[in-house]
């Protein structure tokens, strides 16, 4: 006999669900979504996409989903940081 979680997802018997969600530090994580870069830098879609064209942002799709690489946006912010702090 199979249990409905409260979810409404089907669950053998005896069979425990016992996955943790654990947090990835964003410096640490692989790629994320373009609203989540726009969130983490301030920066507009717009803004992102023209640094997208203009090769100053990794990007990688798959599918049709469009993933910014973390390394990519964290070194152009270290530029930008640095250049600002040598003007």
């Amino acid at each position: 006999m199979r249990r409905i979680q409260k979810n409404g997802d089907m669950q053998a018997p005896g069979v425990t669900n016992n996955t943790a969600v654990v947090a990835v530090p964003f410096a640490q994580r692989l790629s994320c979504t373009i609203a989540e870069a726009c969130e983490v830098t301030g920066l507009g879609r717009t803004k992102l996409y023209e640094l997208i064209g203009d090769g100053h942002l990794a990007t990688t799709t798959v599918g049709r989903r469009r993933l910014v690489l973390v390394r990519s946006l964290l070194s152009l912010l270290q530029t930008h940081s640095s250049e600002a702090k040598g003007a």
